[in-house]
Formats: C-alpha cells, sequence, structure tokens
C-alpha cells in the first residue's frame, strides 16, 4: 500500500489537502506582491519549501509560522483565519457603530418577506433610484 502522506520538516501531511494555513499563505503573498522566490529570499529556505505548504504538501511548525508571518509583515493569527473569520470580524466592527447596531436589532425582528422589502427600498435609496415625495 502506497501512503499519501509526505514528511516534511519532520511533519506529517497527507497527500493533495489544500489547508488553511496554505490558502492564507498564498492569499496574503500574493496580496503582498510576493513571488514564492523572495518570501524564499526573506526566510532564507527555499523556494520549493514555500511551494510545498501552499500546495497542501508541508505543514509549517508553530516557529516556522511565526517566522512567515513576521516575513509577510502580518501578526501569525491571520496566517490561520479564512474568509468566514474575516467576514465576522467585519460585521463586528460595523456594529460598533450605534446607528446600525441599532437597524440591525430592528430588522432581526422582521419577517423575511418585510426584511426584504425594507433592504429593497435601502438597496434603491443608496443607488440613487427612484425619488419618492
Amino acid at each position: 500500500m502506497v501512503s499519501s502522506e509526505v514528511e516534511v520538516m519532520g511533519t506529517h501531511v497527507p497527500g493533495n489537502r489544500q489547508s488553511k494555513v496554505a490558502v492564507r499563505l498564498r492569499e496574503i503573498r500574493n496580496a503582498r506582491h510576493l513571488s514564492q522566490r523572495q518570501l524564499a529570499a526573506r526566510l532564507e529556505v527555499p523556494r520549493t519549501y514555500i511551494s510545498k505548504i501552499e500546495n497542501g504538501r508541508a505543514m509549517p511548525t508553530l516557529s516556522s509560522l511565526q517566522r512567515l508571518a513576521n516575513a509577510l509583515s502580518v501578526p501569525m493569527s491571520e496566517m490561520v483565519h479564512d474568509a468566514r473569520y474575516e467576514r465576522e470580524r467585519e460585521i463586528a466592527a460595523m456594529m460598533e457603530d450605534p446607528f446600525l447596531s441599532e437597524v440591525a436589532q430592528w430588522a432581526a425582528g422582521l419577517d423575511n418577506l418585510h426584511r426584504a422589502m425594507v433592504l429593497g427600498h435601502i438597496r434603491e435609496m443608496a443607488s440613487g433610484g427612484r425619488r419618492t415625495a
């Protein structure tokens, strides 16, 4: 039987599995307009190590994850959070606004039909749609 696991830097990683770390590393690296080679040079590791992490064939140790975060100038927590976390964080930030918080509480009490009607009117007003007297 052939194992689909790979051992990299002492860590076993199931083959062909895209981890959140892999996805976030690629997203952050691309957002910073860095190539794998440039990031590898900052870390003084082979480019293939970055490639293996991004392709899910290697999982960095905690110390390597911290070094990656430092090289990308982000907190280590950013390396493990996905889009759902980012959305929840944005919603929490919006709910700090007293007006939006009040509107959200009010809208939560509406049934689906009335909520859809109100949101439709808000979208129309926001897009400069028809005006009524």
